[in-house]
C-alpha cells in the first residue's frame, strides 16, 4: 500500500515522500492464507499430497467396509422381495444407490457432522475449510465430492488421464487444492501444529515477586479468557501480530492493575505473570474452601495422592496392647 506524506520543513520547503508500508514476513508454516477475526495471520498449513492421499487410503478403507454392510443389507432386502419384482433393472439401480452412498454420501455426511473432517482426515489431522477458513457448508461438500467421483477417485470420467490432472493441479497450486477444491472454493488444513508438543510460556521469575503484589480485582473474568486465548496462540502467531496484540491486551490489563512492572520486558511477559498469580489466587482459594469442607466434612475431604513412582504403602498394624479395664 502507497501512501504520500507531506512534510513541510522551516514553513518553506515542501516536498512529498512515497511511503510503502511492507507487510510483515509470513511464518515458515503459514502457507493456508487465513487471517483470523483480529485481522491476524495464523500459522495455519495447507495440507498437501503426500498427508492427503494417506487421509484418501484410510477412507477408502472405511468405505469398503461400508459398502460390504450397506450390500449385506441391500441382499437381505432383495431376499425379501417377491421373485417376480426383481430384475436387471431393479439390481442396477440398487447397485447405483449403493455407490451413490458409499462414495457421495459418506463425505458429504461425514464433513456435515464431523467439522469438516472424514475418518481419514480425523486420523492423519485434516480438516475441510472455505477459501476464508470459515466452517464447510453440505453445498461445497456435495461439490467437492461429485467433483471428485467424476474427475479425481475413482474418475468416472477418462480415468487415468483425470488423476494426471489432478495431481497437476495440487502439486502446482499455492495452497495444494485439488479439482473439487477450486470448484467448490474450500482448502484443506492442517489441524495439528508443526511440533508434536510446545509448552506455554511461563511467568518469567523475576515478575514473580511484583505478580505477588497485584490489585487483580478489577481484572473480570472476559479479559482473564482474553489473556488466556492470547498465551495459548502464542506458538500460532506470526511475530509481528504477537507484539502487536500483545501491547494491545497489555494496555487493557495495565490500565486495571497496579502496581506497574519494574522493569522492561516483552508484553506476553507480563500478561504471563498476571495469567500465573490469578491462576495461583484462584487455587489457594479454593484449597483454603477444600480445608474448610474437610474439617466440617471429613468424608468429603479427598484422598492423599501417591507421588509418581511411588506407591502408596499400607499403614502397619498397631501392636496389640493389654484388653482395656471395663469400670
Amino acid at each position: 500500500m502507497l501512501r504520500h506524506v507531506r512534510v513541510e520543513i522551516h514553513s518553506f520547503m515542501v516536498f512529498t515522500v512515497g511511503v510503502r508500508a511492507q507487510p510483515p514476513p509470513p511464518s515458515r508454516w503459514a502457507d493456508a492464507g487465513l487471517v483470523s477475526g483480529e485481522a491476524v495471520e495464523l500459522d495455519v498449513r495447507a495440507a498437501r499430497l503426500g498427508s492427503r492421499v494417506l487421509a484418501l487410503l484410510i477412507d477408502l478403507v472405511v468405505q469398503l467396509g461400508l459398502a460390504l454392510v450397506l450390500g449385506a443389507a441391500l441382499s437381505m432386502l432383495v431376499l425379501a422381495l417377491p421373485p417376480d419384482l426383481m430384475d436387471a433393472a431393479l439390481a442396477g439401480g440398487l447397485q447405483v444407490v449403493l455407490l451413490v452412498l458409499v462414495l457421495v454420501g459418506y463425505p458429504v455426511v461425514m464433513e456435515r457432522f464431523a467439522g469438516g473432517r472424514t475418518v481419514g482426515k480425523l486420523a492423519v489431522g485434516l480438516r475441510v475449510v472455505r477459501a476464508d477458513g470459515g466452517p464447510v457448508g453440505v453445498g461445497q461438500s456435495l461439490a467437492r465430492a461429485l467433483v471428485g467421483v467424476a474427475v479425481e477417485w475413482p474418475g468416472l470420467v477418462l480415468p487415468l488421464l483425470s488423476w494426471a490432472a489432478t495431481v497437476t493441479v495440487m502439486l502446482t497450486d499455492p495452497r495444494g487444492r485439488r479439482l473439487g477444491d477450486l470448484v467448490a472454493g474450500t482448502l484443506v488444513v492442517h489441524t495439528r501444529g508443526a511440533s508434536v508438543w510446545r509448552p506455554l510460556p511461563p511467568a518469567v521469575p523475576p515478575l514473580l515477586a511484583w505478580a505477588g503484589t497485584l490489585d487483580l480485582t478489577r481484572v473480570d473474568d472476559g479479559l482473564a479468557l482474553a489473556v488466556r486465548q492470547y498465551v495459548d496462540r502464542l506458538p500460532q502467531l506470526a511475530a509481528a501480530d504477537r507484539v502487536r496484540l500483545g501491547r494491545e491486551l497489555w494496555a487493557e490489563v495495565a490500565a486495571v492493575t497496579s502496581p506497574p512492572p519494574p522493569w522492561t520486558a516483552p508484553e506476553w511477559a507480563y500478561l504471563a505473570a498476571v495469567l500465573a498469580e490469578r491462576r495461583r489466587r484462584a487455587g489457594y482459594r479454593l484449597g483454603r474452601a477444600r480445608a474448610v469442607s474437610g474439617a466440617l466434612w471429613p468424608e468429603l475431604a479427598p484422598a492423599p495422592a501417591a507421588s509418581p513412582g511411588v506407591p502408596l504403602r499400607r499403614a502397619a498394624p498397631e501392636p496389640a496392647g493389654p484388653d482395656p479395664v471395663r469400670r
